[in-house]
């Protein structure tokens, strides 16, 4: 099973959790990413994410199906906020369930650098001085 959730309201984390539960699996991983509040030793007040939502939920579905595949996942959430958040607010949650503990990692690990990679998910960082437009996952 996939949960794939692409919204503007807050992520929580325990909602990944419950829906990763699972009898056949001996392991889950749950990955949470904070906004911080620095930026190459710049101060950081706030975040706002925004994604090309069909495109970035088709690619998070991808990854979902990429995991189940290679470490047999029997179920995969990944969440990701958009719109503005605080310091400390999550961004992105990802929780996996497999039969065994290192398969959970390893599929958490790759789930989270493949996202970085493909879904279109931009940030604007605001400072104190300005502010600036980044991919949120280079």
């Amino acid at each position: 099973m996939i949960d794939i959730q692409l919204k503007d309201q807050t992520l929580l984390p325990q909602d990944c959790i419950d829906f990763v539960a699972c009898p056949k699996a001996g392991g889950s991983s749950l990955f949470i990413g904070t906004v911080r509040d620095n930026t190459k030793g710049k101060q950081v007040l706030r975040l706002e994410f925004e994604a090309y939502a069909p495109m970035a939920v088709s690619e998070m579905k991808k990854i979902a199906i990429q995991v189940k595949e290679k470490w047999q996942a029997e179920k995969v959430a990944i969440h990701h906020r958009t719109g503005t958040l605080a310091i400390g607010d999550i961004a992105v949650i990802i929780a996996v369930a497999t039969p065994h503990r290192k398969a959970a990692f390893e599929a958490c690990a790759f789930a989270i650098d493949t996202l970085k990679e493909t879904v279109p998910i931009w940030k604007k960082e605001i400072f104190e001085d300005g502010e600036v437009w980044v991919a949120a996952h280079p």
